[in-house]
Parts: structure tokens; sequence; C-alpha cells
């Protein structure tokens, strides 16, 4: 691979120097070793190797780094568009399921790409080009691609820093746990709290967890974080009434780590607290290798006696056979079917009552994430939920702050708007109101698809009814709803149409064209 990429690179014509160069690397693969052994991700290796060649075929040339890294090299000029086609279809060939020694196991890949000679006329600035590529598409989320781009190289500079200083946070103690309430649907009463890491950054202030864990578990931080986490939070919940309990998220590499029971173990020991006080949150993604270890690892935690629950359920690999054996206590429904339960038309409502209704079959709790508005509340405790934690109760709370909330006693009350409202864009458009014969000019400054502020009219009483011309054809029926000085705030009879990223669609201002001179049209005519 490197003798060709060579002879391309240093071609006596200039035009023959071109060419595209894919490096990949396959998600969870690290998994599949751990709880298989390598004589399994050997064989995995072997037909991600055969897959990977039947999908570029003649294009290029397939070759193995090391480890579960691959380079793809395609002489030549190829537009971006094609690039981006191959490798689409190449993370599909690589995600379909494999068959490993009778066990059904599942990874992904993700994809850097550099072209030379945009990119570099070295072979050396090449791969360190895709590989910068590479790290963006893992950041992105995994299982996708990315192009080099030069902005790539601070972003990188970035991450190897916030590396640097997670290590730093990790052995100074500057990570900590925040702590919100999970509350009883039929008591009102506090049954526990979740345990969300945080990181208050000492030049970037609070870190959202979705920005270093990635780093976390590249670096192969993240198994000696989870353990800091549940070593904490038992520590805590040691000081807090016996009947609260507290939930801790287990990453798939902890779950994939034989030690972790011994983990469990020790810090329920040293806090001497009642293991079912302790709740490991794990997400569905531990299934993707359906394996004898994965089994071996229900059954040993709960020998020790925790508290099981399958988190953000339905938004993964989500399949229901793993629910007849996989031994959970809790069913959490992910706060993408809460949002937005409430709305007219939304079927959220009935994927709700679908999981509260398996979940009570199979001898499950279920807690509904992410609650924000009264009516949210009233809507899962009407299905069923047996646990609701969000917004409308509290929000993540120091460890101080949720002592001083038990000290007050286990009662909580729910405190928040009544409804949620749809996301709002910022606008200014000069517009008509009509009330009757009457016509005012206005301006509206935001908009949502539900209504508007708008402002130019003064003191208008609530519930007064107009009409207003949005923009060509696009007249709607729109109701007063309070008005402060020259600021009114109006509900659209019906709500309007938005596009595929959520924004309200507008037509175009009315077209104010110019009379005609009926005169000029006799004398031409």
């Amino acid at each position: 691979m490197s003798q060709m990429l060579e002879k391309i690179l240093t071609a006596r014509q200039e035009a023959q120097r071109a060419c595209s160069i894919f490096l990949l690397d396959l998600d969870r693969f690290k998994q599949v070793n751990d709880t298989l052994g390598h004589p399994a991700g050997d064989a995995l290796l072997t037909q991600v190797s055969q897959r990977l060649e039947r999908v570029v075929g003649r294009a290029g040339r397939v070759g193995r780094l090391g480890g579960d890294e691959f380079k793809v090299i395609i002489p030549g000029r190829t537009a971006n568009a094609e690039l981006a086609e191959l490798a689409k279809r190449i993370i599909e060939a690589l995600s379909q399921p494999y068959l490993i020694e009778g066990h059904r196991v599942m990874i992904g890949a993700s994809i850097g790409i550099a072209m030379a000679p945009e990119n570099g006329v070295t072979s050396e600035a090449l791969i360190r080009n895709a590989d910068l590529a590479l790290y963006a598409a893992k950041d992105g989320g995994r299982g996708r691609h990315h192009f080099y781009a030069p902005d790539l190289h601070s972003d990188a500079e970035e991450r190897r820093q916030l590396e640097q200083d997670l290590r730093d946070a990790l052995t100074n103690g500057g990570l900590e746990l925040h702590y919100q309430p999970v509350v009883s649907t039929t008591t009102e009463k506090i049954s526990g709290f979740e345990a969300l890491l945080r990181w208050n950054h000492p030049t970037r202030g609070q870190l959202s967890p979705t920005k270093f864990i990635p780093i976390a578990e590249d670096a192969g931080l993240i198994v000696q974080i989870g353990e800091w986490a549940l070593r904490t939070a038992c520590h805590d919940m040691a000081k807090w009434p016996d009947g609260v309990r507290v939930a801790v998220n287990v990453s798939p590499l902890q779950f994939a780590n034989p030690t972790l029971p011994a983990v469990v173990t020790n810090v329920i020991a040293a806090a001497q607290i009642d293991p079912a006080r302790l709740e490991l949150e794990i997400t569905e993604s531990v299934f993707l290798n359906d394996s004898d270890g994965t089994d071996a690892m229900f059954s040993a935690l709960k020998r020790i006696g925790v508290r099981l629950a399958l988190d953000d359920f339905g938004t993964g690999y989500s399949s229901l056979g793993y629910l007849k054996k996989a031994p959970f206590d809790k069913i959490k429904i992910d706060q993408s079917f809460v949002r937005g339960a409430t709305i007219h038309g939304s079927r959220n409502g009935a994927i709700i009552s679908s999981i509260v209704s398996l979940a009570e079959a199979l001898d499950m709790e279920t807690t509904a994430e992410g609650v924000e508005t009264l009516d949210e509340l009233d809507l899962v405790r009407m299905l069923g939920c047996s646990h609701v934690q969000g917004y409308v109760y509290a929000k993540p709370l120091t460890r101080d702050e949720a002592e001083a909330l038990l000290a007050r006693g286990l009662g909580v009350s729910a405190d928040g708007p009544r409804s949620a409202r749809f996301p709002r864009q910022t606008m200014l458009r000069r517009v008509i109101l009509q009330h009757g014969s009457q016509r005012y000019d206005a301006t509206i400054r935001n908009i949502s698809r539900s209504g508007a502020l708008v402002s130019g009219l003064w003191n208008v009483p609530s519930g007064t009814v107009f009409t207003l011309e949005l923009g060509e054809g696009q007249v709607l029926t729109v109701t007063s709803r309070w008005c402060k000085e020259d600021r009114m705030g109006i509900e659209f009879a019906k709500p309007l149409d938005v596009d595929e990223n959520g924004r309200v669609i507008i037509m175009p201002e009315p077209v104010k064209r110019p009379l005609l001179d009926r005169s000029k049209l006799l004398k031409t005519g």
C-alpha cells in the first residue's frame, strides 16, 4: 500500500499524481476482542476485509494498517460526491451483522477522506490529514465519513489539549457528580437520583459530557472515570436516607470489562450500603454482540444484588428479544418520546403507552425522562409511568443541594409551564393586521408554528381576532393573547407547516405591483 501511494505521488506527469485516501476505523471492535477473545477478533477482521474488497472492487486497493484500521487508495481524480457515495456503501456493508463462532456480532465503521494534491503532496501529509478527518468522523457520532478540511488541525490540537486536561482533572479531583431527582408519580416523593457526570474546566467552564466522553473513550479513560463515578455516588448515597437509591451510568466499555462485578462489590463494601440502593443504567448497545459474556455479566451483577435499568430505550438498537432474558428492574423512556407527546397529532403518547404496558408485563418499573411541563407530567402519569425525571421537578443538583433537598423531606412539588412552546425563530417582517374594516401596520419579531410576537399595535384587548397576510396566498386568522405596550402575542388558528429542519415555512412577501395606466393601455391597444 505504501509503495502504491508513493508511486502515484511521485509520478512523472503531474496529472497522474492525483488520488484519494480512505482511512477506516472499526467502531466497537475492542468490545468484540474483550468479550469473545482475540481469535474471534481475527475472524471478524477477515470478514471485514472480504466485505471491504467487495465494495471497493476495481475502484481502488484495500489494505490493513494494523489493529482495526484499514486504508483504501483510489487512483486518479474522483468527484467528492462519488467518494461520499462509496464511503456510505462501505459503512453500510461493514455495519451489517456478522456471525462469529456462533455469535451474532455488530460493529460499525468511521471513515476519514483526504485527496492529493489538494490535501497533501507527500504520503505523510496525506495520511496525517486523512487521520484528522477520521477523528472528525468519530467525533461527529461514529458510523459516518468526513472529508479533510484545514480547520481540523486546530480541532485536533483542541482535542489533544482536552485529553490532557481530562487526565489532570481525573487525577486532581476536577470531575464532579450532579444528582437529578427521580420522583414517584403516585406519591410525589423522591425515590432516588441519577448521578450525572460534570466537568467544570478551569478555563472553558462547564463542558457538556457529549464533548468530553468521546475523548475519554478514545483515550482509554472511560473505565477509570466510570469507577470514580461509582465510588463517589456510593459514598454520597451512604449519607442519605435508606430508601433513596442512586443510578449510575455504565458505558459499554465498562460493561465489557470482566472486572466490573469486582469493582461494584468493592465500592458497595467500602460505602457500607445495601446493594439494592445502587442502580446501574445500561444502554442497548451492550447487546450488539450477542455473546455468552453479556449474559454472564448480567448474572454476576444480579448476584451482587444491584438493580439494573435499561437506559434510552427505543433510541438505539432496539430488540425485544433481549428483554426476555436480561434481568432489568426498570426501563427508562427516552426524553425524545416525551418531548412533543402532548402536541395534537403526535404518536409519542402511543409509544410511551406501549413501553409502559411492556414493562408492566415484565414486572419492570418505568421512568419518563426529560419531563419539563405540567402537561407532559399529566400525560406520563395518565399513561402509567411509575417514575418521572426532569426539570418539572428539579434540574441536576450539586451534592450539597441534593442533601439540602433531602433534609426537607422526600416530598416534592412539580413546578413548570403548563405546556411546551413550539421552537421560535427570529425575523423582522412588515405585515398588515386587519380587524373588521381597520388595517394596521405591524412587524413580526419572532414566529413559531403556533404563534408570533408582533409590534406596532397598542392596548389590544386579549381575544381580539385579526386576519394576517403573512405572504403570497398565506392569509391567517390570528387571535391576540396578550399585549404589553406596543408588543402583542398572537396565536394562529391553525399551526403553520415546517420544513425538514423544523423551521416555519413562510411564503414570499407580497409583490406590490404598480397600478396599470388604462389610458396608455388604450393608446397601445
